[in-house]
């Protein structure tokens, strides 16, 4: 079959006829924080697939860092990687302050958040070590985990019996070849907004060797009594050998961060290719990631304004008889029963008609069949927000119902 070809049949119909739906999207320009609404194509939509849990994006104060960061330092110093002539002070001091908050004796500062992830899968173990991991991670662990040369085990999502079993396989390898077994989850699953099962693996250690790595990229400022993550949540922060955290989510910000012991995190400094060999994080955002840490860890009415609005969204899609799964986190997930036309026609229906926009997700992300719609919840949305969304949500609900969308009525 000709390359073309099979790129027209991966697409399927949507790439006979769609864009990306969220092309050419631009913010209104807002004194303060920013709201989450933004112009498509000339008009206003409520949107809620924005990485800004905490309304960090336009706060006055991060605003001020980072104009202060960018007039003091401009865009490209450091310039050079961290073991060159790239550190600085306040790099170290992010560092210093990011540990202390989730945790652990020291943290290491990554340019990117996946990039990281996969790296520190590759940094951490060889041929003779074996990794054990959950059937839902993110597709960068699975990246990560396809750079691995030795042997890999899959578990079924947060079952710990299933866990228990590729630990025992896990540990058979070993055994033989001298390596270790190394075990990775996420705090929280962004696709369904349930947490990983952090303190029933940590419990495993009882049984069995292996060290605990997770993906804390939502839980890290949104989980736990002061937003340090969903090991916090959980209570088992010691348990956590390795904990990666992003800036991208609560932070509204770049790059990512990977907290462990000293001797754990100093390997990664002088072992991570992709770090090693790679220019450091511009003063700029550095700088204003301190700020952000700072409002982060000291404004917990920030926090709070979000799960006032994520629980006013979950409350209200469920008293709709919407099935939002099993989420106990903000991400929230509401799950449809439709095909991929109906799903496109939905959304764009959504978007025209009713001005909103969030993230949907089909088949192979999700089983066919199902349409997923992804809301995530932010610190500077309203209650009036949420009830002009819930409405959309039913009106929607019912054509989908009634086979309104079966036509590929793309809502123009």
């Amino acid at each position: 079959m000709d390359i073309f070809e099979k790129i027209a049949t991966h697409m399927g119909p949507l790439g006979q006829h769609q864009k990306w739906s969220h092309g050419y999207f631009s913010f209104p320009k807002l004194e303060g924080e920013i709201a989450p609404h933004m112009h498509f194509r000339g008009k206003e939509h409520l949107v809620w697939s924005l990485n800004n849990y905490l309304g960090l994006a336009n706060h006055p104060e991060v605003r001020k860092a980072d104009e202060a960061g960018a007039a003091e330092f401009g865009m490209a110093y450091p310039m050079g990687a961290r073991m060159m002539s790239g550190n600085t002070k306040y790099h170290e001091q992010l560092e210093q302050e990011l540990a202390a908050f989730v945790g652990k004796p020291d943290a290491f500062l990554l340019n990117y958040g996946y990039q990281g992830m996969l790296s520190i899968i590759d940094c951490l173990v060889d041929r003779n070590d074996v990794i054990v991991y959950d059937g839902e991670c993110h597709a960068c662990i699975i990246d990560g985990l396809r750079l691995h040369m030795g042997k890999r085990f899959v578990y079924k999502h947060n079952d710990i019996e299933s866990a228990r079993k590729q630990l025992e396989r896990a540990t058979k390898l070993v055994e033989q070849s001298g390596g270790g077994i190394l075990v990775i989850t996420e705090g929280v699953f962004g696709m369904s907004g349930a947490q990983g099962k952090l303190k029933e693996l940590v419990d495993l250690k009882k049984d069995f060797n292996f060290r605990l790595l997770i993906d804390d990229a939502h839980g890290f400022g949104t989980m736990g009594s002061t937003g340090a993550g969903t090991h916090e949540e959980q209570n088992c922060i010691d348990g956590v050998d390795i904990y990666f955290g992003t800036f991208a989510k609560a932070m509204a910000g770049i790059g990512a961060f990977v907290a462990s012991s000293e001797q754990i995190t100093n390997f990664f400094r002088y072992n991570m290719r992709s770090q090693t060999f790679a220019k450091a994080l511009p003063m700029p955002m550095v700088i204003g990631l301190l700020k952000r840490l700072e409002l982060l860890k000291n404004k917990p009415e920030l926090r709070e304004n979000l799960w006032n609005i994520a629980t006013a969204l979950q409350t209200g899609l469920r008293a709709r008889g919407f099935d939002i799964g099993i989420t106990n986190t903000v991400v929230t997930p509401v799950f449809l029963k439709g095909e991929l036309l109906e799903a496109t026609a939905l959304t764009m229906d959504l978007r025209e008609n009713y001005a909103i926009f969030c993230s949907i997700v089909v088949y192979p992300v999700i089983p066919r069949g199902l349409i997923e719609l992804r809301l995530i919840p932010t610190a500077v949305h309203t209650l009036e927000d949420v009830e002009r969304t819930l409405v959309a949500f039913s009106a929607i609900s019912e054509r989908l119902i009634s086979g309104y969308y079966k036509d590929n009525k793309l809502a123009v």
